[in-house]
């Protein structure tokens, strides 16, 4: 009975929200209220609402900085990344952007990072919101690039949040891959910069001496193939590509655990079983953004039947769910399923 108060609850929170439309006033960190527990049981959409994605990608980040204060790679990082797709709905919150900006240059410089893996993950994600915003390098961009560049072991790689929380904080791979993506996004040339080359190098050492743990981190390093030389063949990405068909659904849409070498089998830390059968948001929107990032034409039969599925599946709330690969009652992976969704939906506009 309480749960189903409470799904009822979300319902009409949803619909008054989309009902006021422009007129509801924008979240801030302010006025920002917790979006709702991220649930499995949450009612579908009947609709697909670009607007409703906005409204809870906003909520969700602004909450995250309010409560947390710090950054994380499923929720306001996303963000950052995703939210530009939607500044034809609403203007994305500035009040993001500025937290992580002041982490470069106030709280890095008073107190220093908190690891090594926070300042790959801005630098990158600064850069990416570079080129989609403004499309100039921003000083506190290339501020956390230099400060990245100090961090970078002699490998070329970083130390990195070894948590088992795949499929961001379990291995050092993705934190290189991450990095080569940000440094490729960088607007005006950056990876070809005197300060961006040894750095760049570094990646690259790393990257041929270290192969990709699992198909989702090929599909990471076939991505950031497309923003920077010298990381993939383009016979390895049709492979990877091949590879990443090869696990869609027949509704359209991928399961993350599925992309998951070596977790299939891993049970959560409740005990329960990996989901590899039933489409989710991150899986489906991540790799159909890739695909589009590979090259895949937006009118691909594959990728508009994953569109399809994307569009079907949007909960009341306006977000995506994801199943946790590794807890049951986390399952906040599905804020960055909701980023991957709104992107994936942008790259296949026609």
């Amino acid at each position: 009975m309480i749960r189903l108060k409470a799904l009822l609850a979300m319902m009409l929170v949803a619909c008054a929200v989309e009902a006021r439309g422009e007129e509801e006033s924008r979240v801030t960190l302010e006025n920002v209220e917790p979006p709702p527990a991220i649930s499995p049981d949450e009612p579908l959409r009947e609709e697909f609402s670009p607007a409703l994605a906005a409204r809870y990608l906003d909520s969700a980040a602004l909450h995250w900085q309010k409560q947390r204060k710090c950054g994380t790679c499923h929720t306001n990082f996303a963000y950052l990344m995703a939210r530009p797709a939607l500044k034809s709905v609403s203007p994305p919150s500035l009040e993001v952007r500025k937290f992580f900006e002041s982490m470069v240059e106030k709280r890095w410089e008073d107190q220093g990072p908190r690891w090594d893996a926070e300042v790959v993950v801005t630098a990158a994600l600064l850069a990416a919101n570079d080129r989609l915003t403004t499309g100039k390098l921003s000083p506190v961009t290339r501020k956390a690039f230099q400060r990245m560049w100090k961090l970078q072991r002699e490998d070329g790689g970083w130390d990195w949040l070894e948590c088992g929380w795949p499929p961001m904080e379990s291995d050092a791979h993705y934190g290189v891959t991450l990095a080569a993506l940000g440094v490729g996004m960088a607007p005006g040339g950056y990876a070809a910069s005197e300060e961006g080359k040894a750095g760049v190098e570094g990646i690259r050492r790393y990257l041929r001496k270290n192969s990709p743990p699992s198909l989702h981190h090929r599909a990471m390093l076939l991505w950031a193939s497309t923003r920077l030389d010298g990381l993939m063949e383009k016979k390895e990405q049709a492979a990877v590509l091949k590879a990443l068909f090869s696990l869609q659904r027949p509704d359209g849409g991928w399961a993350m655990a599925s992309l998951l070498e070596g977790w299939e089998g891993h049970k959560r830390k409740d005990d329960s079983k990996q989901e590899l059968e039933k489409s989710d948001g991150y899986g489906t929107g991540f790799v159909t953004y890739v695909a589009r990032q590979g090259g895949v034409s937006a009118g691909d039969a594959r990728l508009q039947k994953a569109i399809g599925w994307l569009k079907a599946n949007q909960r009341q709330s306006g977000r995506w769910f994801t199943r946790s690969p590794t807890r049951d009652s986390k399952h906040f992976i599905s804020n960055a399923g909701t980023a991957f969704a709104v992107m994936a939906i942008d790259a296949c506009l026609p």
